[in-house]
């Protein structure tokens, strides 16, 4: 089977991730190198509108890390797009100059819209055949992105300035979060949730609600009770709303070092995970989709395909 070697690079706000895969003439991909880093580029970005030098260096040598892989695993074509974080910076240029001189090339600052799409295109490419439509969520630091779809056709989607990073920077400032500042997080992506759920305007009694990325895949992993992170036994998982209202409860009345000691823990999703774990419970209680199918594969590897 001829196959082509491409890598698909995701910046967002709270990690950078890569997929070095082949492309069969089935046009499926097969992993050749996923990794992730939380390198945090969105860090402050909501209250100061800019990229801190800090974590446009934390990125740098991420990314420096990847270069040498893409290079090593002779890729033959290479897409590296960036999301929220660089969509709101004023200094964005200094984070493209920055992958230039690292990478070799420049990133993509993609659309919200485009965002989503993505998102669909990578996480239906291995889901099973849905007879009605699906809203898929993907959860991310700065942003979330609600796509509708029927098939591998995308009929309405739109990204929202609501996510882990963003939400726990502007409300869940104690550690354990006081209900007060939950209880302003939840005003706050309600608000916002209700707005994006209008536009995607999809028919509970029909939709498959499918999650993605490391926020849903952690609270699958969480209520799954798993001894440690495991994406094959994760992928495919279907949770109810109660299963996600007591993960959600259970993240939120923990401290740090409390959340930082579950299993399946990411240590740089430990301090974030609250937050969005608060955008999951509220999209299906203002959808009405009382489970969620969670699926490992999404933007990244819808990148990958694109490239």
């Amino acid at each position: 089977m001829i196959t082509r070697r491409v890598a698909g690079i995701d910046c967002g706000t709270n990690s950078i991730r890569l997929l070095i895969a082949d492309i069969g003439e089935d046009g499926r991909l097969r992993d050749v190198v996923r990794r992730m880093e939380v390198v945090r580029l969105g860090e402050g970005v909501d209250r100061t509108g800019r990229l801190s030098e800090a974590a446009i260096e934390r990125t740098r040598v991420a990314l420096a890390g990847y270069t040498a892989e893409i290079r090593e695993h002779a890729a033959e074509t290479v897409r590296m797009v960036a999301t929220s974080a660089s969509r709101d910076a004023a200094n964005a240029a200094d984070f493209t100059a920055m992958v230039e001189a690292t990478l070799g090339r420049a990133p993509e600052v993609i659309t919200g819209d485009e965002e989503a799409r993505l998102s669909f295109t990578g996480a239906v490419a291995t889901l099973p055949a849905h007879a009605g439509q699906r809203l898929l969520i993907d959860i991310g630091g700065g942003s979330t992105e609600f796509v509708r779809g029927t098939g591998a056709l995308v009929t309405a989607a739109v990204s929202v300035d609501v996510g882990c990073v963003r939400m726990t920077e502007r409300h869940l400032r104690s550690d354990p979060p006081t209900p007060g500042e939950i209880e302003a997080a939840v005003a706050d992506i309600t608000r916002i949730v209700d707005g994006a759920l209008a536009v995607a305007d999809a028919d509970r009694e029909s939709t498959e609600l499918v999650a993605v990325a490391g926020t849903a895949t952690t609270i699958a992993g969480i209520a799954l009770g798993l001894p440690a992170y495991d994406p094959v036994a994760i992928d495919g998982t279907r949770l109810t709303y109660e299963q996600v209202a007591k993960t959600t409860a259970d993240l939120a009345a923990a401290d740090h070092a409390a959340r930082l000691a579950i299993p399946v823990m990411h240590p740089g999703r430990a301090d974030v995970i609250a937050g969005g774990a608060l955008v999951l419970r509220t999209v299906m209680e203002r959808s009405g989709i009382d489970a969620v199918l969670i699926s490992e594969h999404d933007i990244l590897d819808g990148i990958a395909l694109s490239a």
